[in-house]
């Protein structure tokens, strides 16, 4: 994990593999729900992780209190370490900041494609982003995955320090992204002039954003498309990797 200073912000950053760049972006359970992905697409390419500042650990500058200073701060990072032909793949709020990064670099032109996977951040006219805040262990369990009973865990069988760890990000996430809940409303109409190729790609269960959300989203893309992922739900990449694998090695590809 490589330290990197930003400004006055100090990012984490997991890096590894060789070739074109690929950033990586979590969401609010942090990076170990991504990097299974990130280590397939290292096999390929220069991965990079960023934690989410104020998320396992990382220390959150008192300037970020939103997800779009979040955003200002990741876009900062790709022009100081002068990275082109980027890729950025982001899950759930890492999708939304994936928007966000595509939005700013209109006019610079370091992204060269998107794939969200399941993402939050867009205020889509009649559909609505379940409260998670307001979802216990099992609640959550059960709007969030395909297969709720392979994927729940009993809180009260995690090590204290795991359920500290858990409680502090979904602290940091209701601070950032908690008001206005879950969006940016004028992301939707931002990206109508973003024209890189994005890949919006949703598990068919997926209960806190439905894929009627995920396909507004695609759509909102001059050059989006939609891609439904089977028997998978908030985090295909975790529920089906090998599927989630193969879109995005044909995405990357093309």
């Amino acid at each position: 994990m490589d330290t990197i200073t930003v400004g006055e912000a100090r990012l984490h950053v997991e890096q590894k593999g060789a070739g074109r760049p690929v950033v990586v972006i979590h969401g609010g359970g942090g990076a170990a729900t991504v990097a299974p992905l990130a280590e397939h697409l290292a096999s390929r390419a220069r991965v990079h992780v960023p934690t989410l500042p104020g998320w396992d650990g990382a220390e959150r500058p008192q300037s970020v209190v939103r997800v779009e200073d979040i955003s200002d701060l990741f876009f900062e990072w790709l022009e100081q370490e002068r990275l082109d032909d980027v890729v950025i793949v982001g899950s759930s709020i890492g999708g939304w900041i994936a928007g966000e990064l595509a939005v700013r670099d209109r006019d610079v032109g370091r992204i060269a494609k998107a794939v969200l996977l399941d993402t939050v951040g867009f205020e889509v006219p009649g559909q609505h982003i379940r409260d998670f805040f307001a979802l216990d262990a099992r609640g959550v369990a059960e709007y969030s995955w395909y297969d709720s009973e392979r994927f729940y865990v009993d809180p009260a069988t995690l090590p204290a320090e795991r359920t500290a760890a858990m409680a502090s990000n979904l602290a940091t996430m209701k601070t950032v992204a908690g008001d206005p809940y879950m969006i940016n409303p004028a992301l939707l109409a931002n990206v109508a002039s973003v024209t890189i190729p994005v890949l919006v790609a949703w598990g068919e269960a997926d209960r806190i954003v439905t894929p009627a959300y995920g396909r507004a989203v695609a759509e909102a893309f001059p050059a989006g498309r939609f891609e439904l992922i089977r028997e998978a739900g908030h985090l295909p990449q975790l529920e089906q990797p090998e599927r989630v694998h193969a879109l995005v090695d044909a995405f990357l590809a093309e």
